[in-house]
């Protein structure tokens, strides 16, 4: 057991330096032997794990997808049943933030996810990755938004997917200035627009 611990040890910390060298330099500068040489091993011990810089990219970004699922089950969907205005909105943008880099824990989730959409664009290998998990994002947003009664979930889903990914690049790149203040303060404006469109529509059918 002891043993089983240990390895279970070095592959978590073998992601944990990929986290970093892809905030630092990227998918450009992720290699191998970079991060063996940022976890403090040698590069057969890497390659244990893990055979190229591909299936270790795959790999840390299964692990953000891990940790956003995980943080999300603290949020019953059944809790929303029955919420209207600040309260919906409140406990609507309490689930969304956890997806969000509103603190340093999270802007690494978001930079690392980011670099590997980049990175799938190009590269066909990653995409059933990118997919399952925008299908898992769109999936909860949606029974969220139908809980709360919005009208046209599905619809108005994509539309939240499509703010929420921007909120993202304008905090985590240079193509804009988000503070996390401002980041919150507009999620919030959208939330509330959505859920006064939906104010006194008829629950949406299942």
């Amino acid at each position: 057991m002891p043993a089983r611990i240990d390895l279970e040890q070095r592959r978590k910390d073998v992601i944990e330096a990929a986290f970093r060298l892809l905030v630092a330099e990227g998918f450009s500068g992720l290699s191998l032997r970079k991060v063996a040489a940022e976890s403090g091993l040698n590069i057969g011990s890497v390659r244990h794990y893990f055979d190229d810089h591909r299936n270790l990219l795959v790999a840390a970004v299964t692990e953000v997808g891990n940790r956003m699922g995980k943080r999300l089950t603290r949020y019953p969907i059944d809790a929303l049943a029955g919420l209207t205005g600040e309260p919906a909105v409140d406990a609507l943008q309490a689930r969304l933030e956890e997806l969000l880099p509103i603190d340093e824990e999270r802007r690494v989730e978001s930079i690392v996810l980011t670099e590997f959409i980049v990175a799938a664009r190009v590269n066909p290998t990653f995409r059933p990755v990118t997919e399952q998990m925008a299908a898992d994002m769109r999936q909860v947003i949606t029974d969220a938004l139908r809980v709360l009664h919005v009208h046209d979930p599905a619809e108005e889903a994509e539309r939240l997917i499509a703010v929420l990914g921007g909120l993202v690049l304008d905090t985590v790149t240079p193509h804009g200035s988000l503070g996390v203040e401002r980041l919150r303060a507009t999620l919030r404006a959208h939330l509330r627009m959505i859920l006064a469109a939906g104010a006194g529509a008829a629950p949406a059918d299942a």
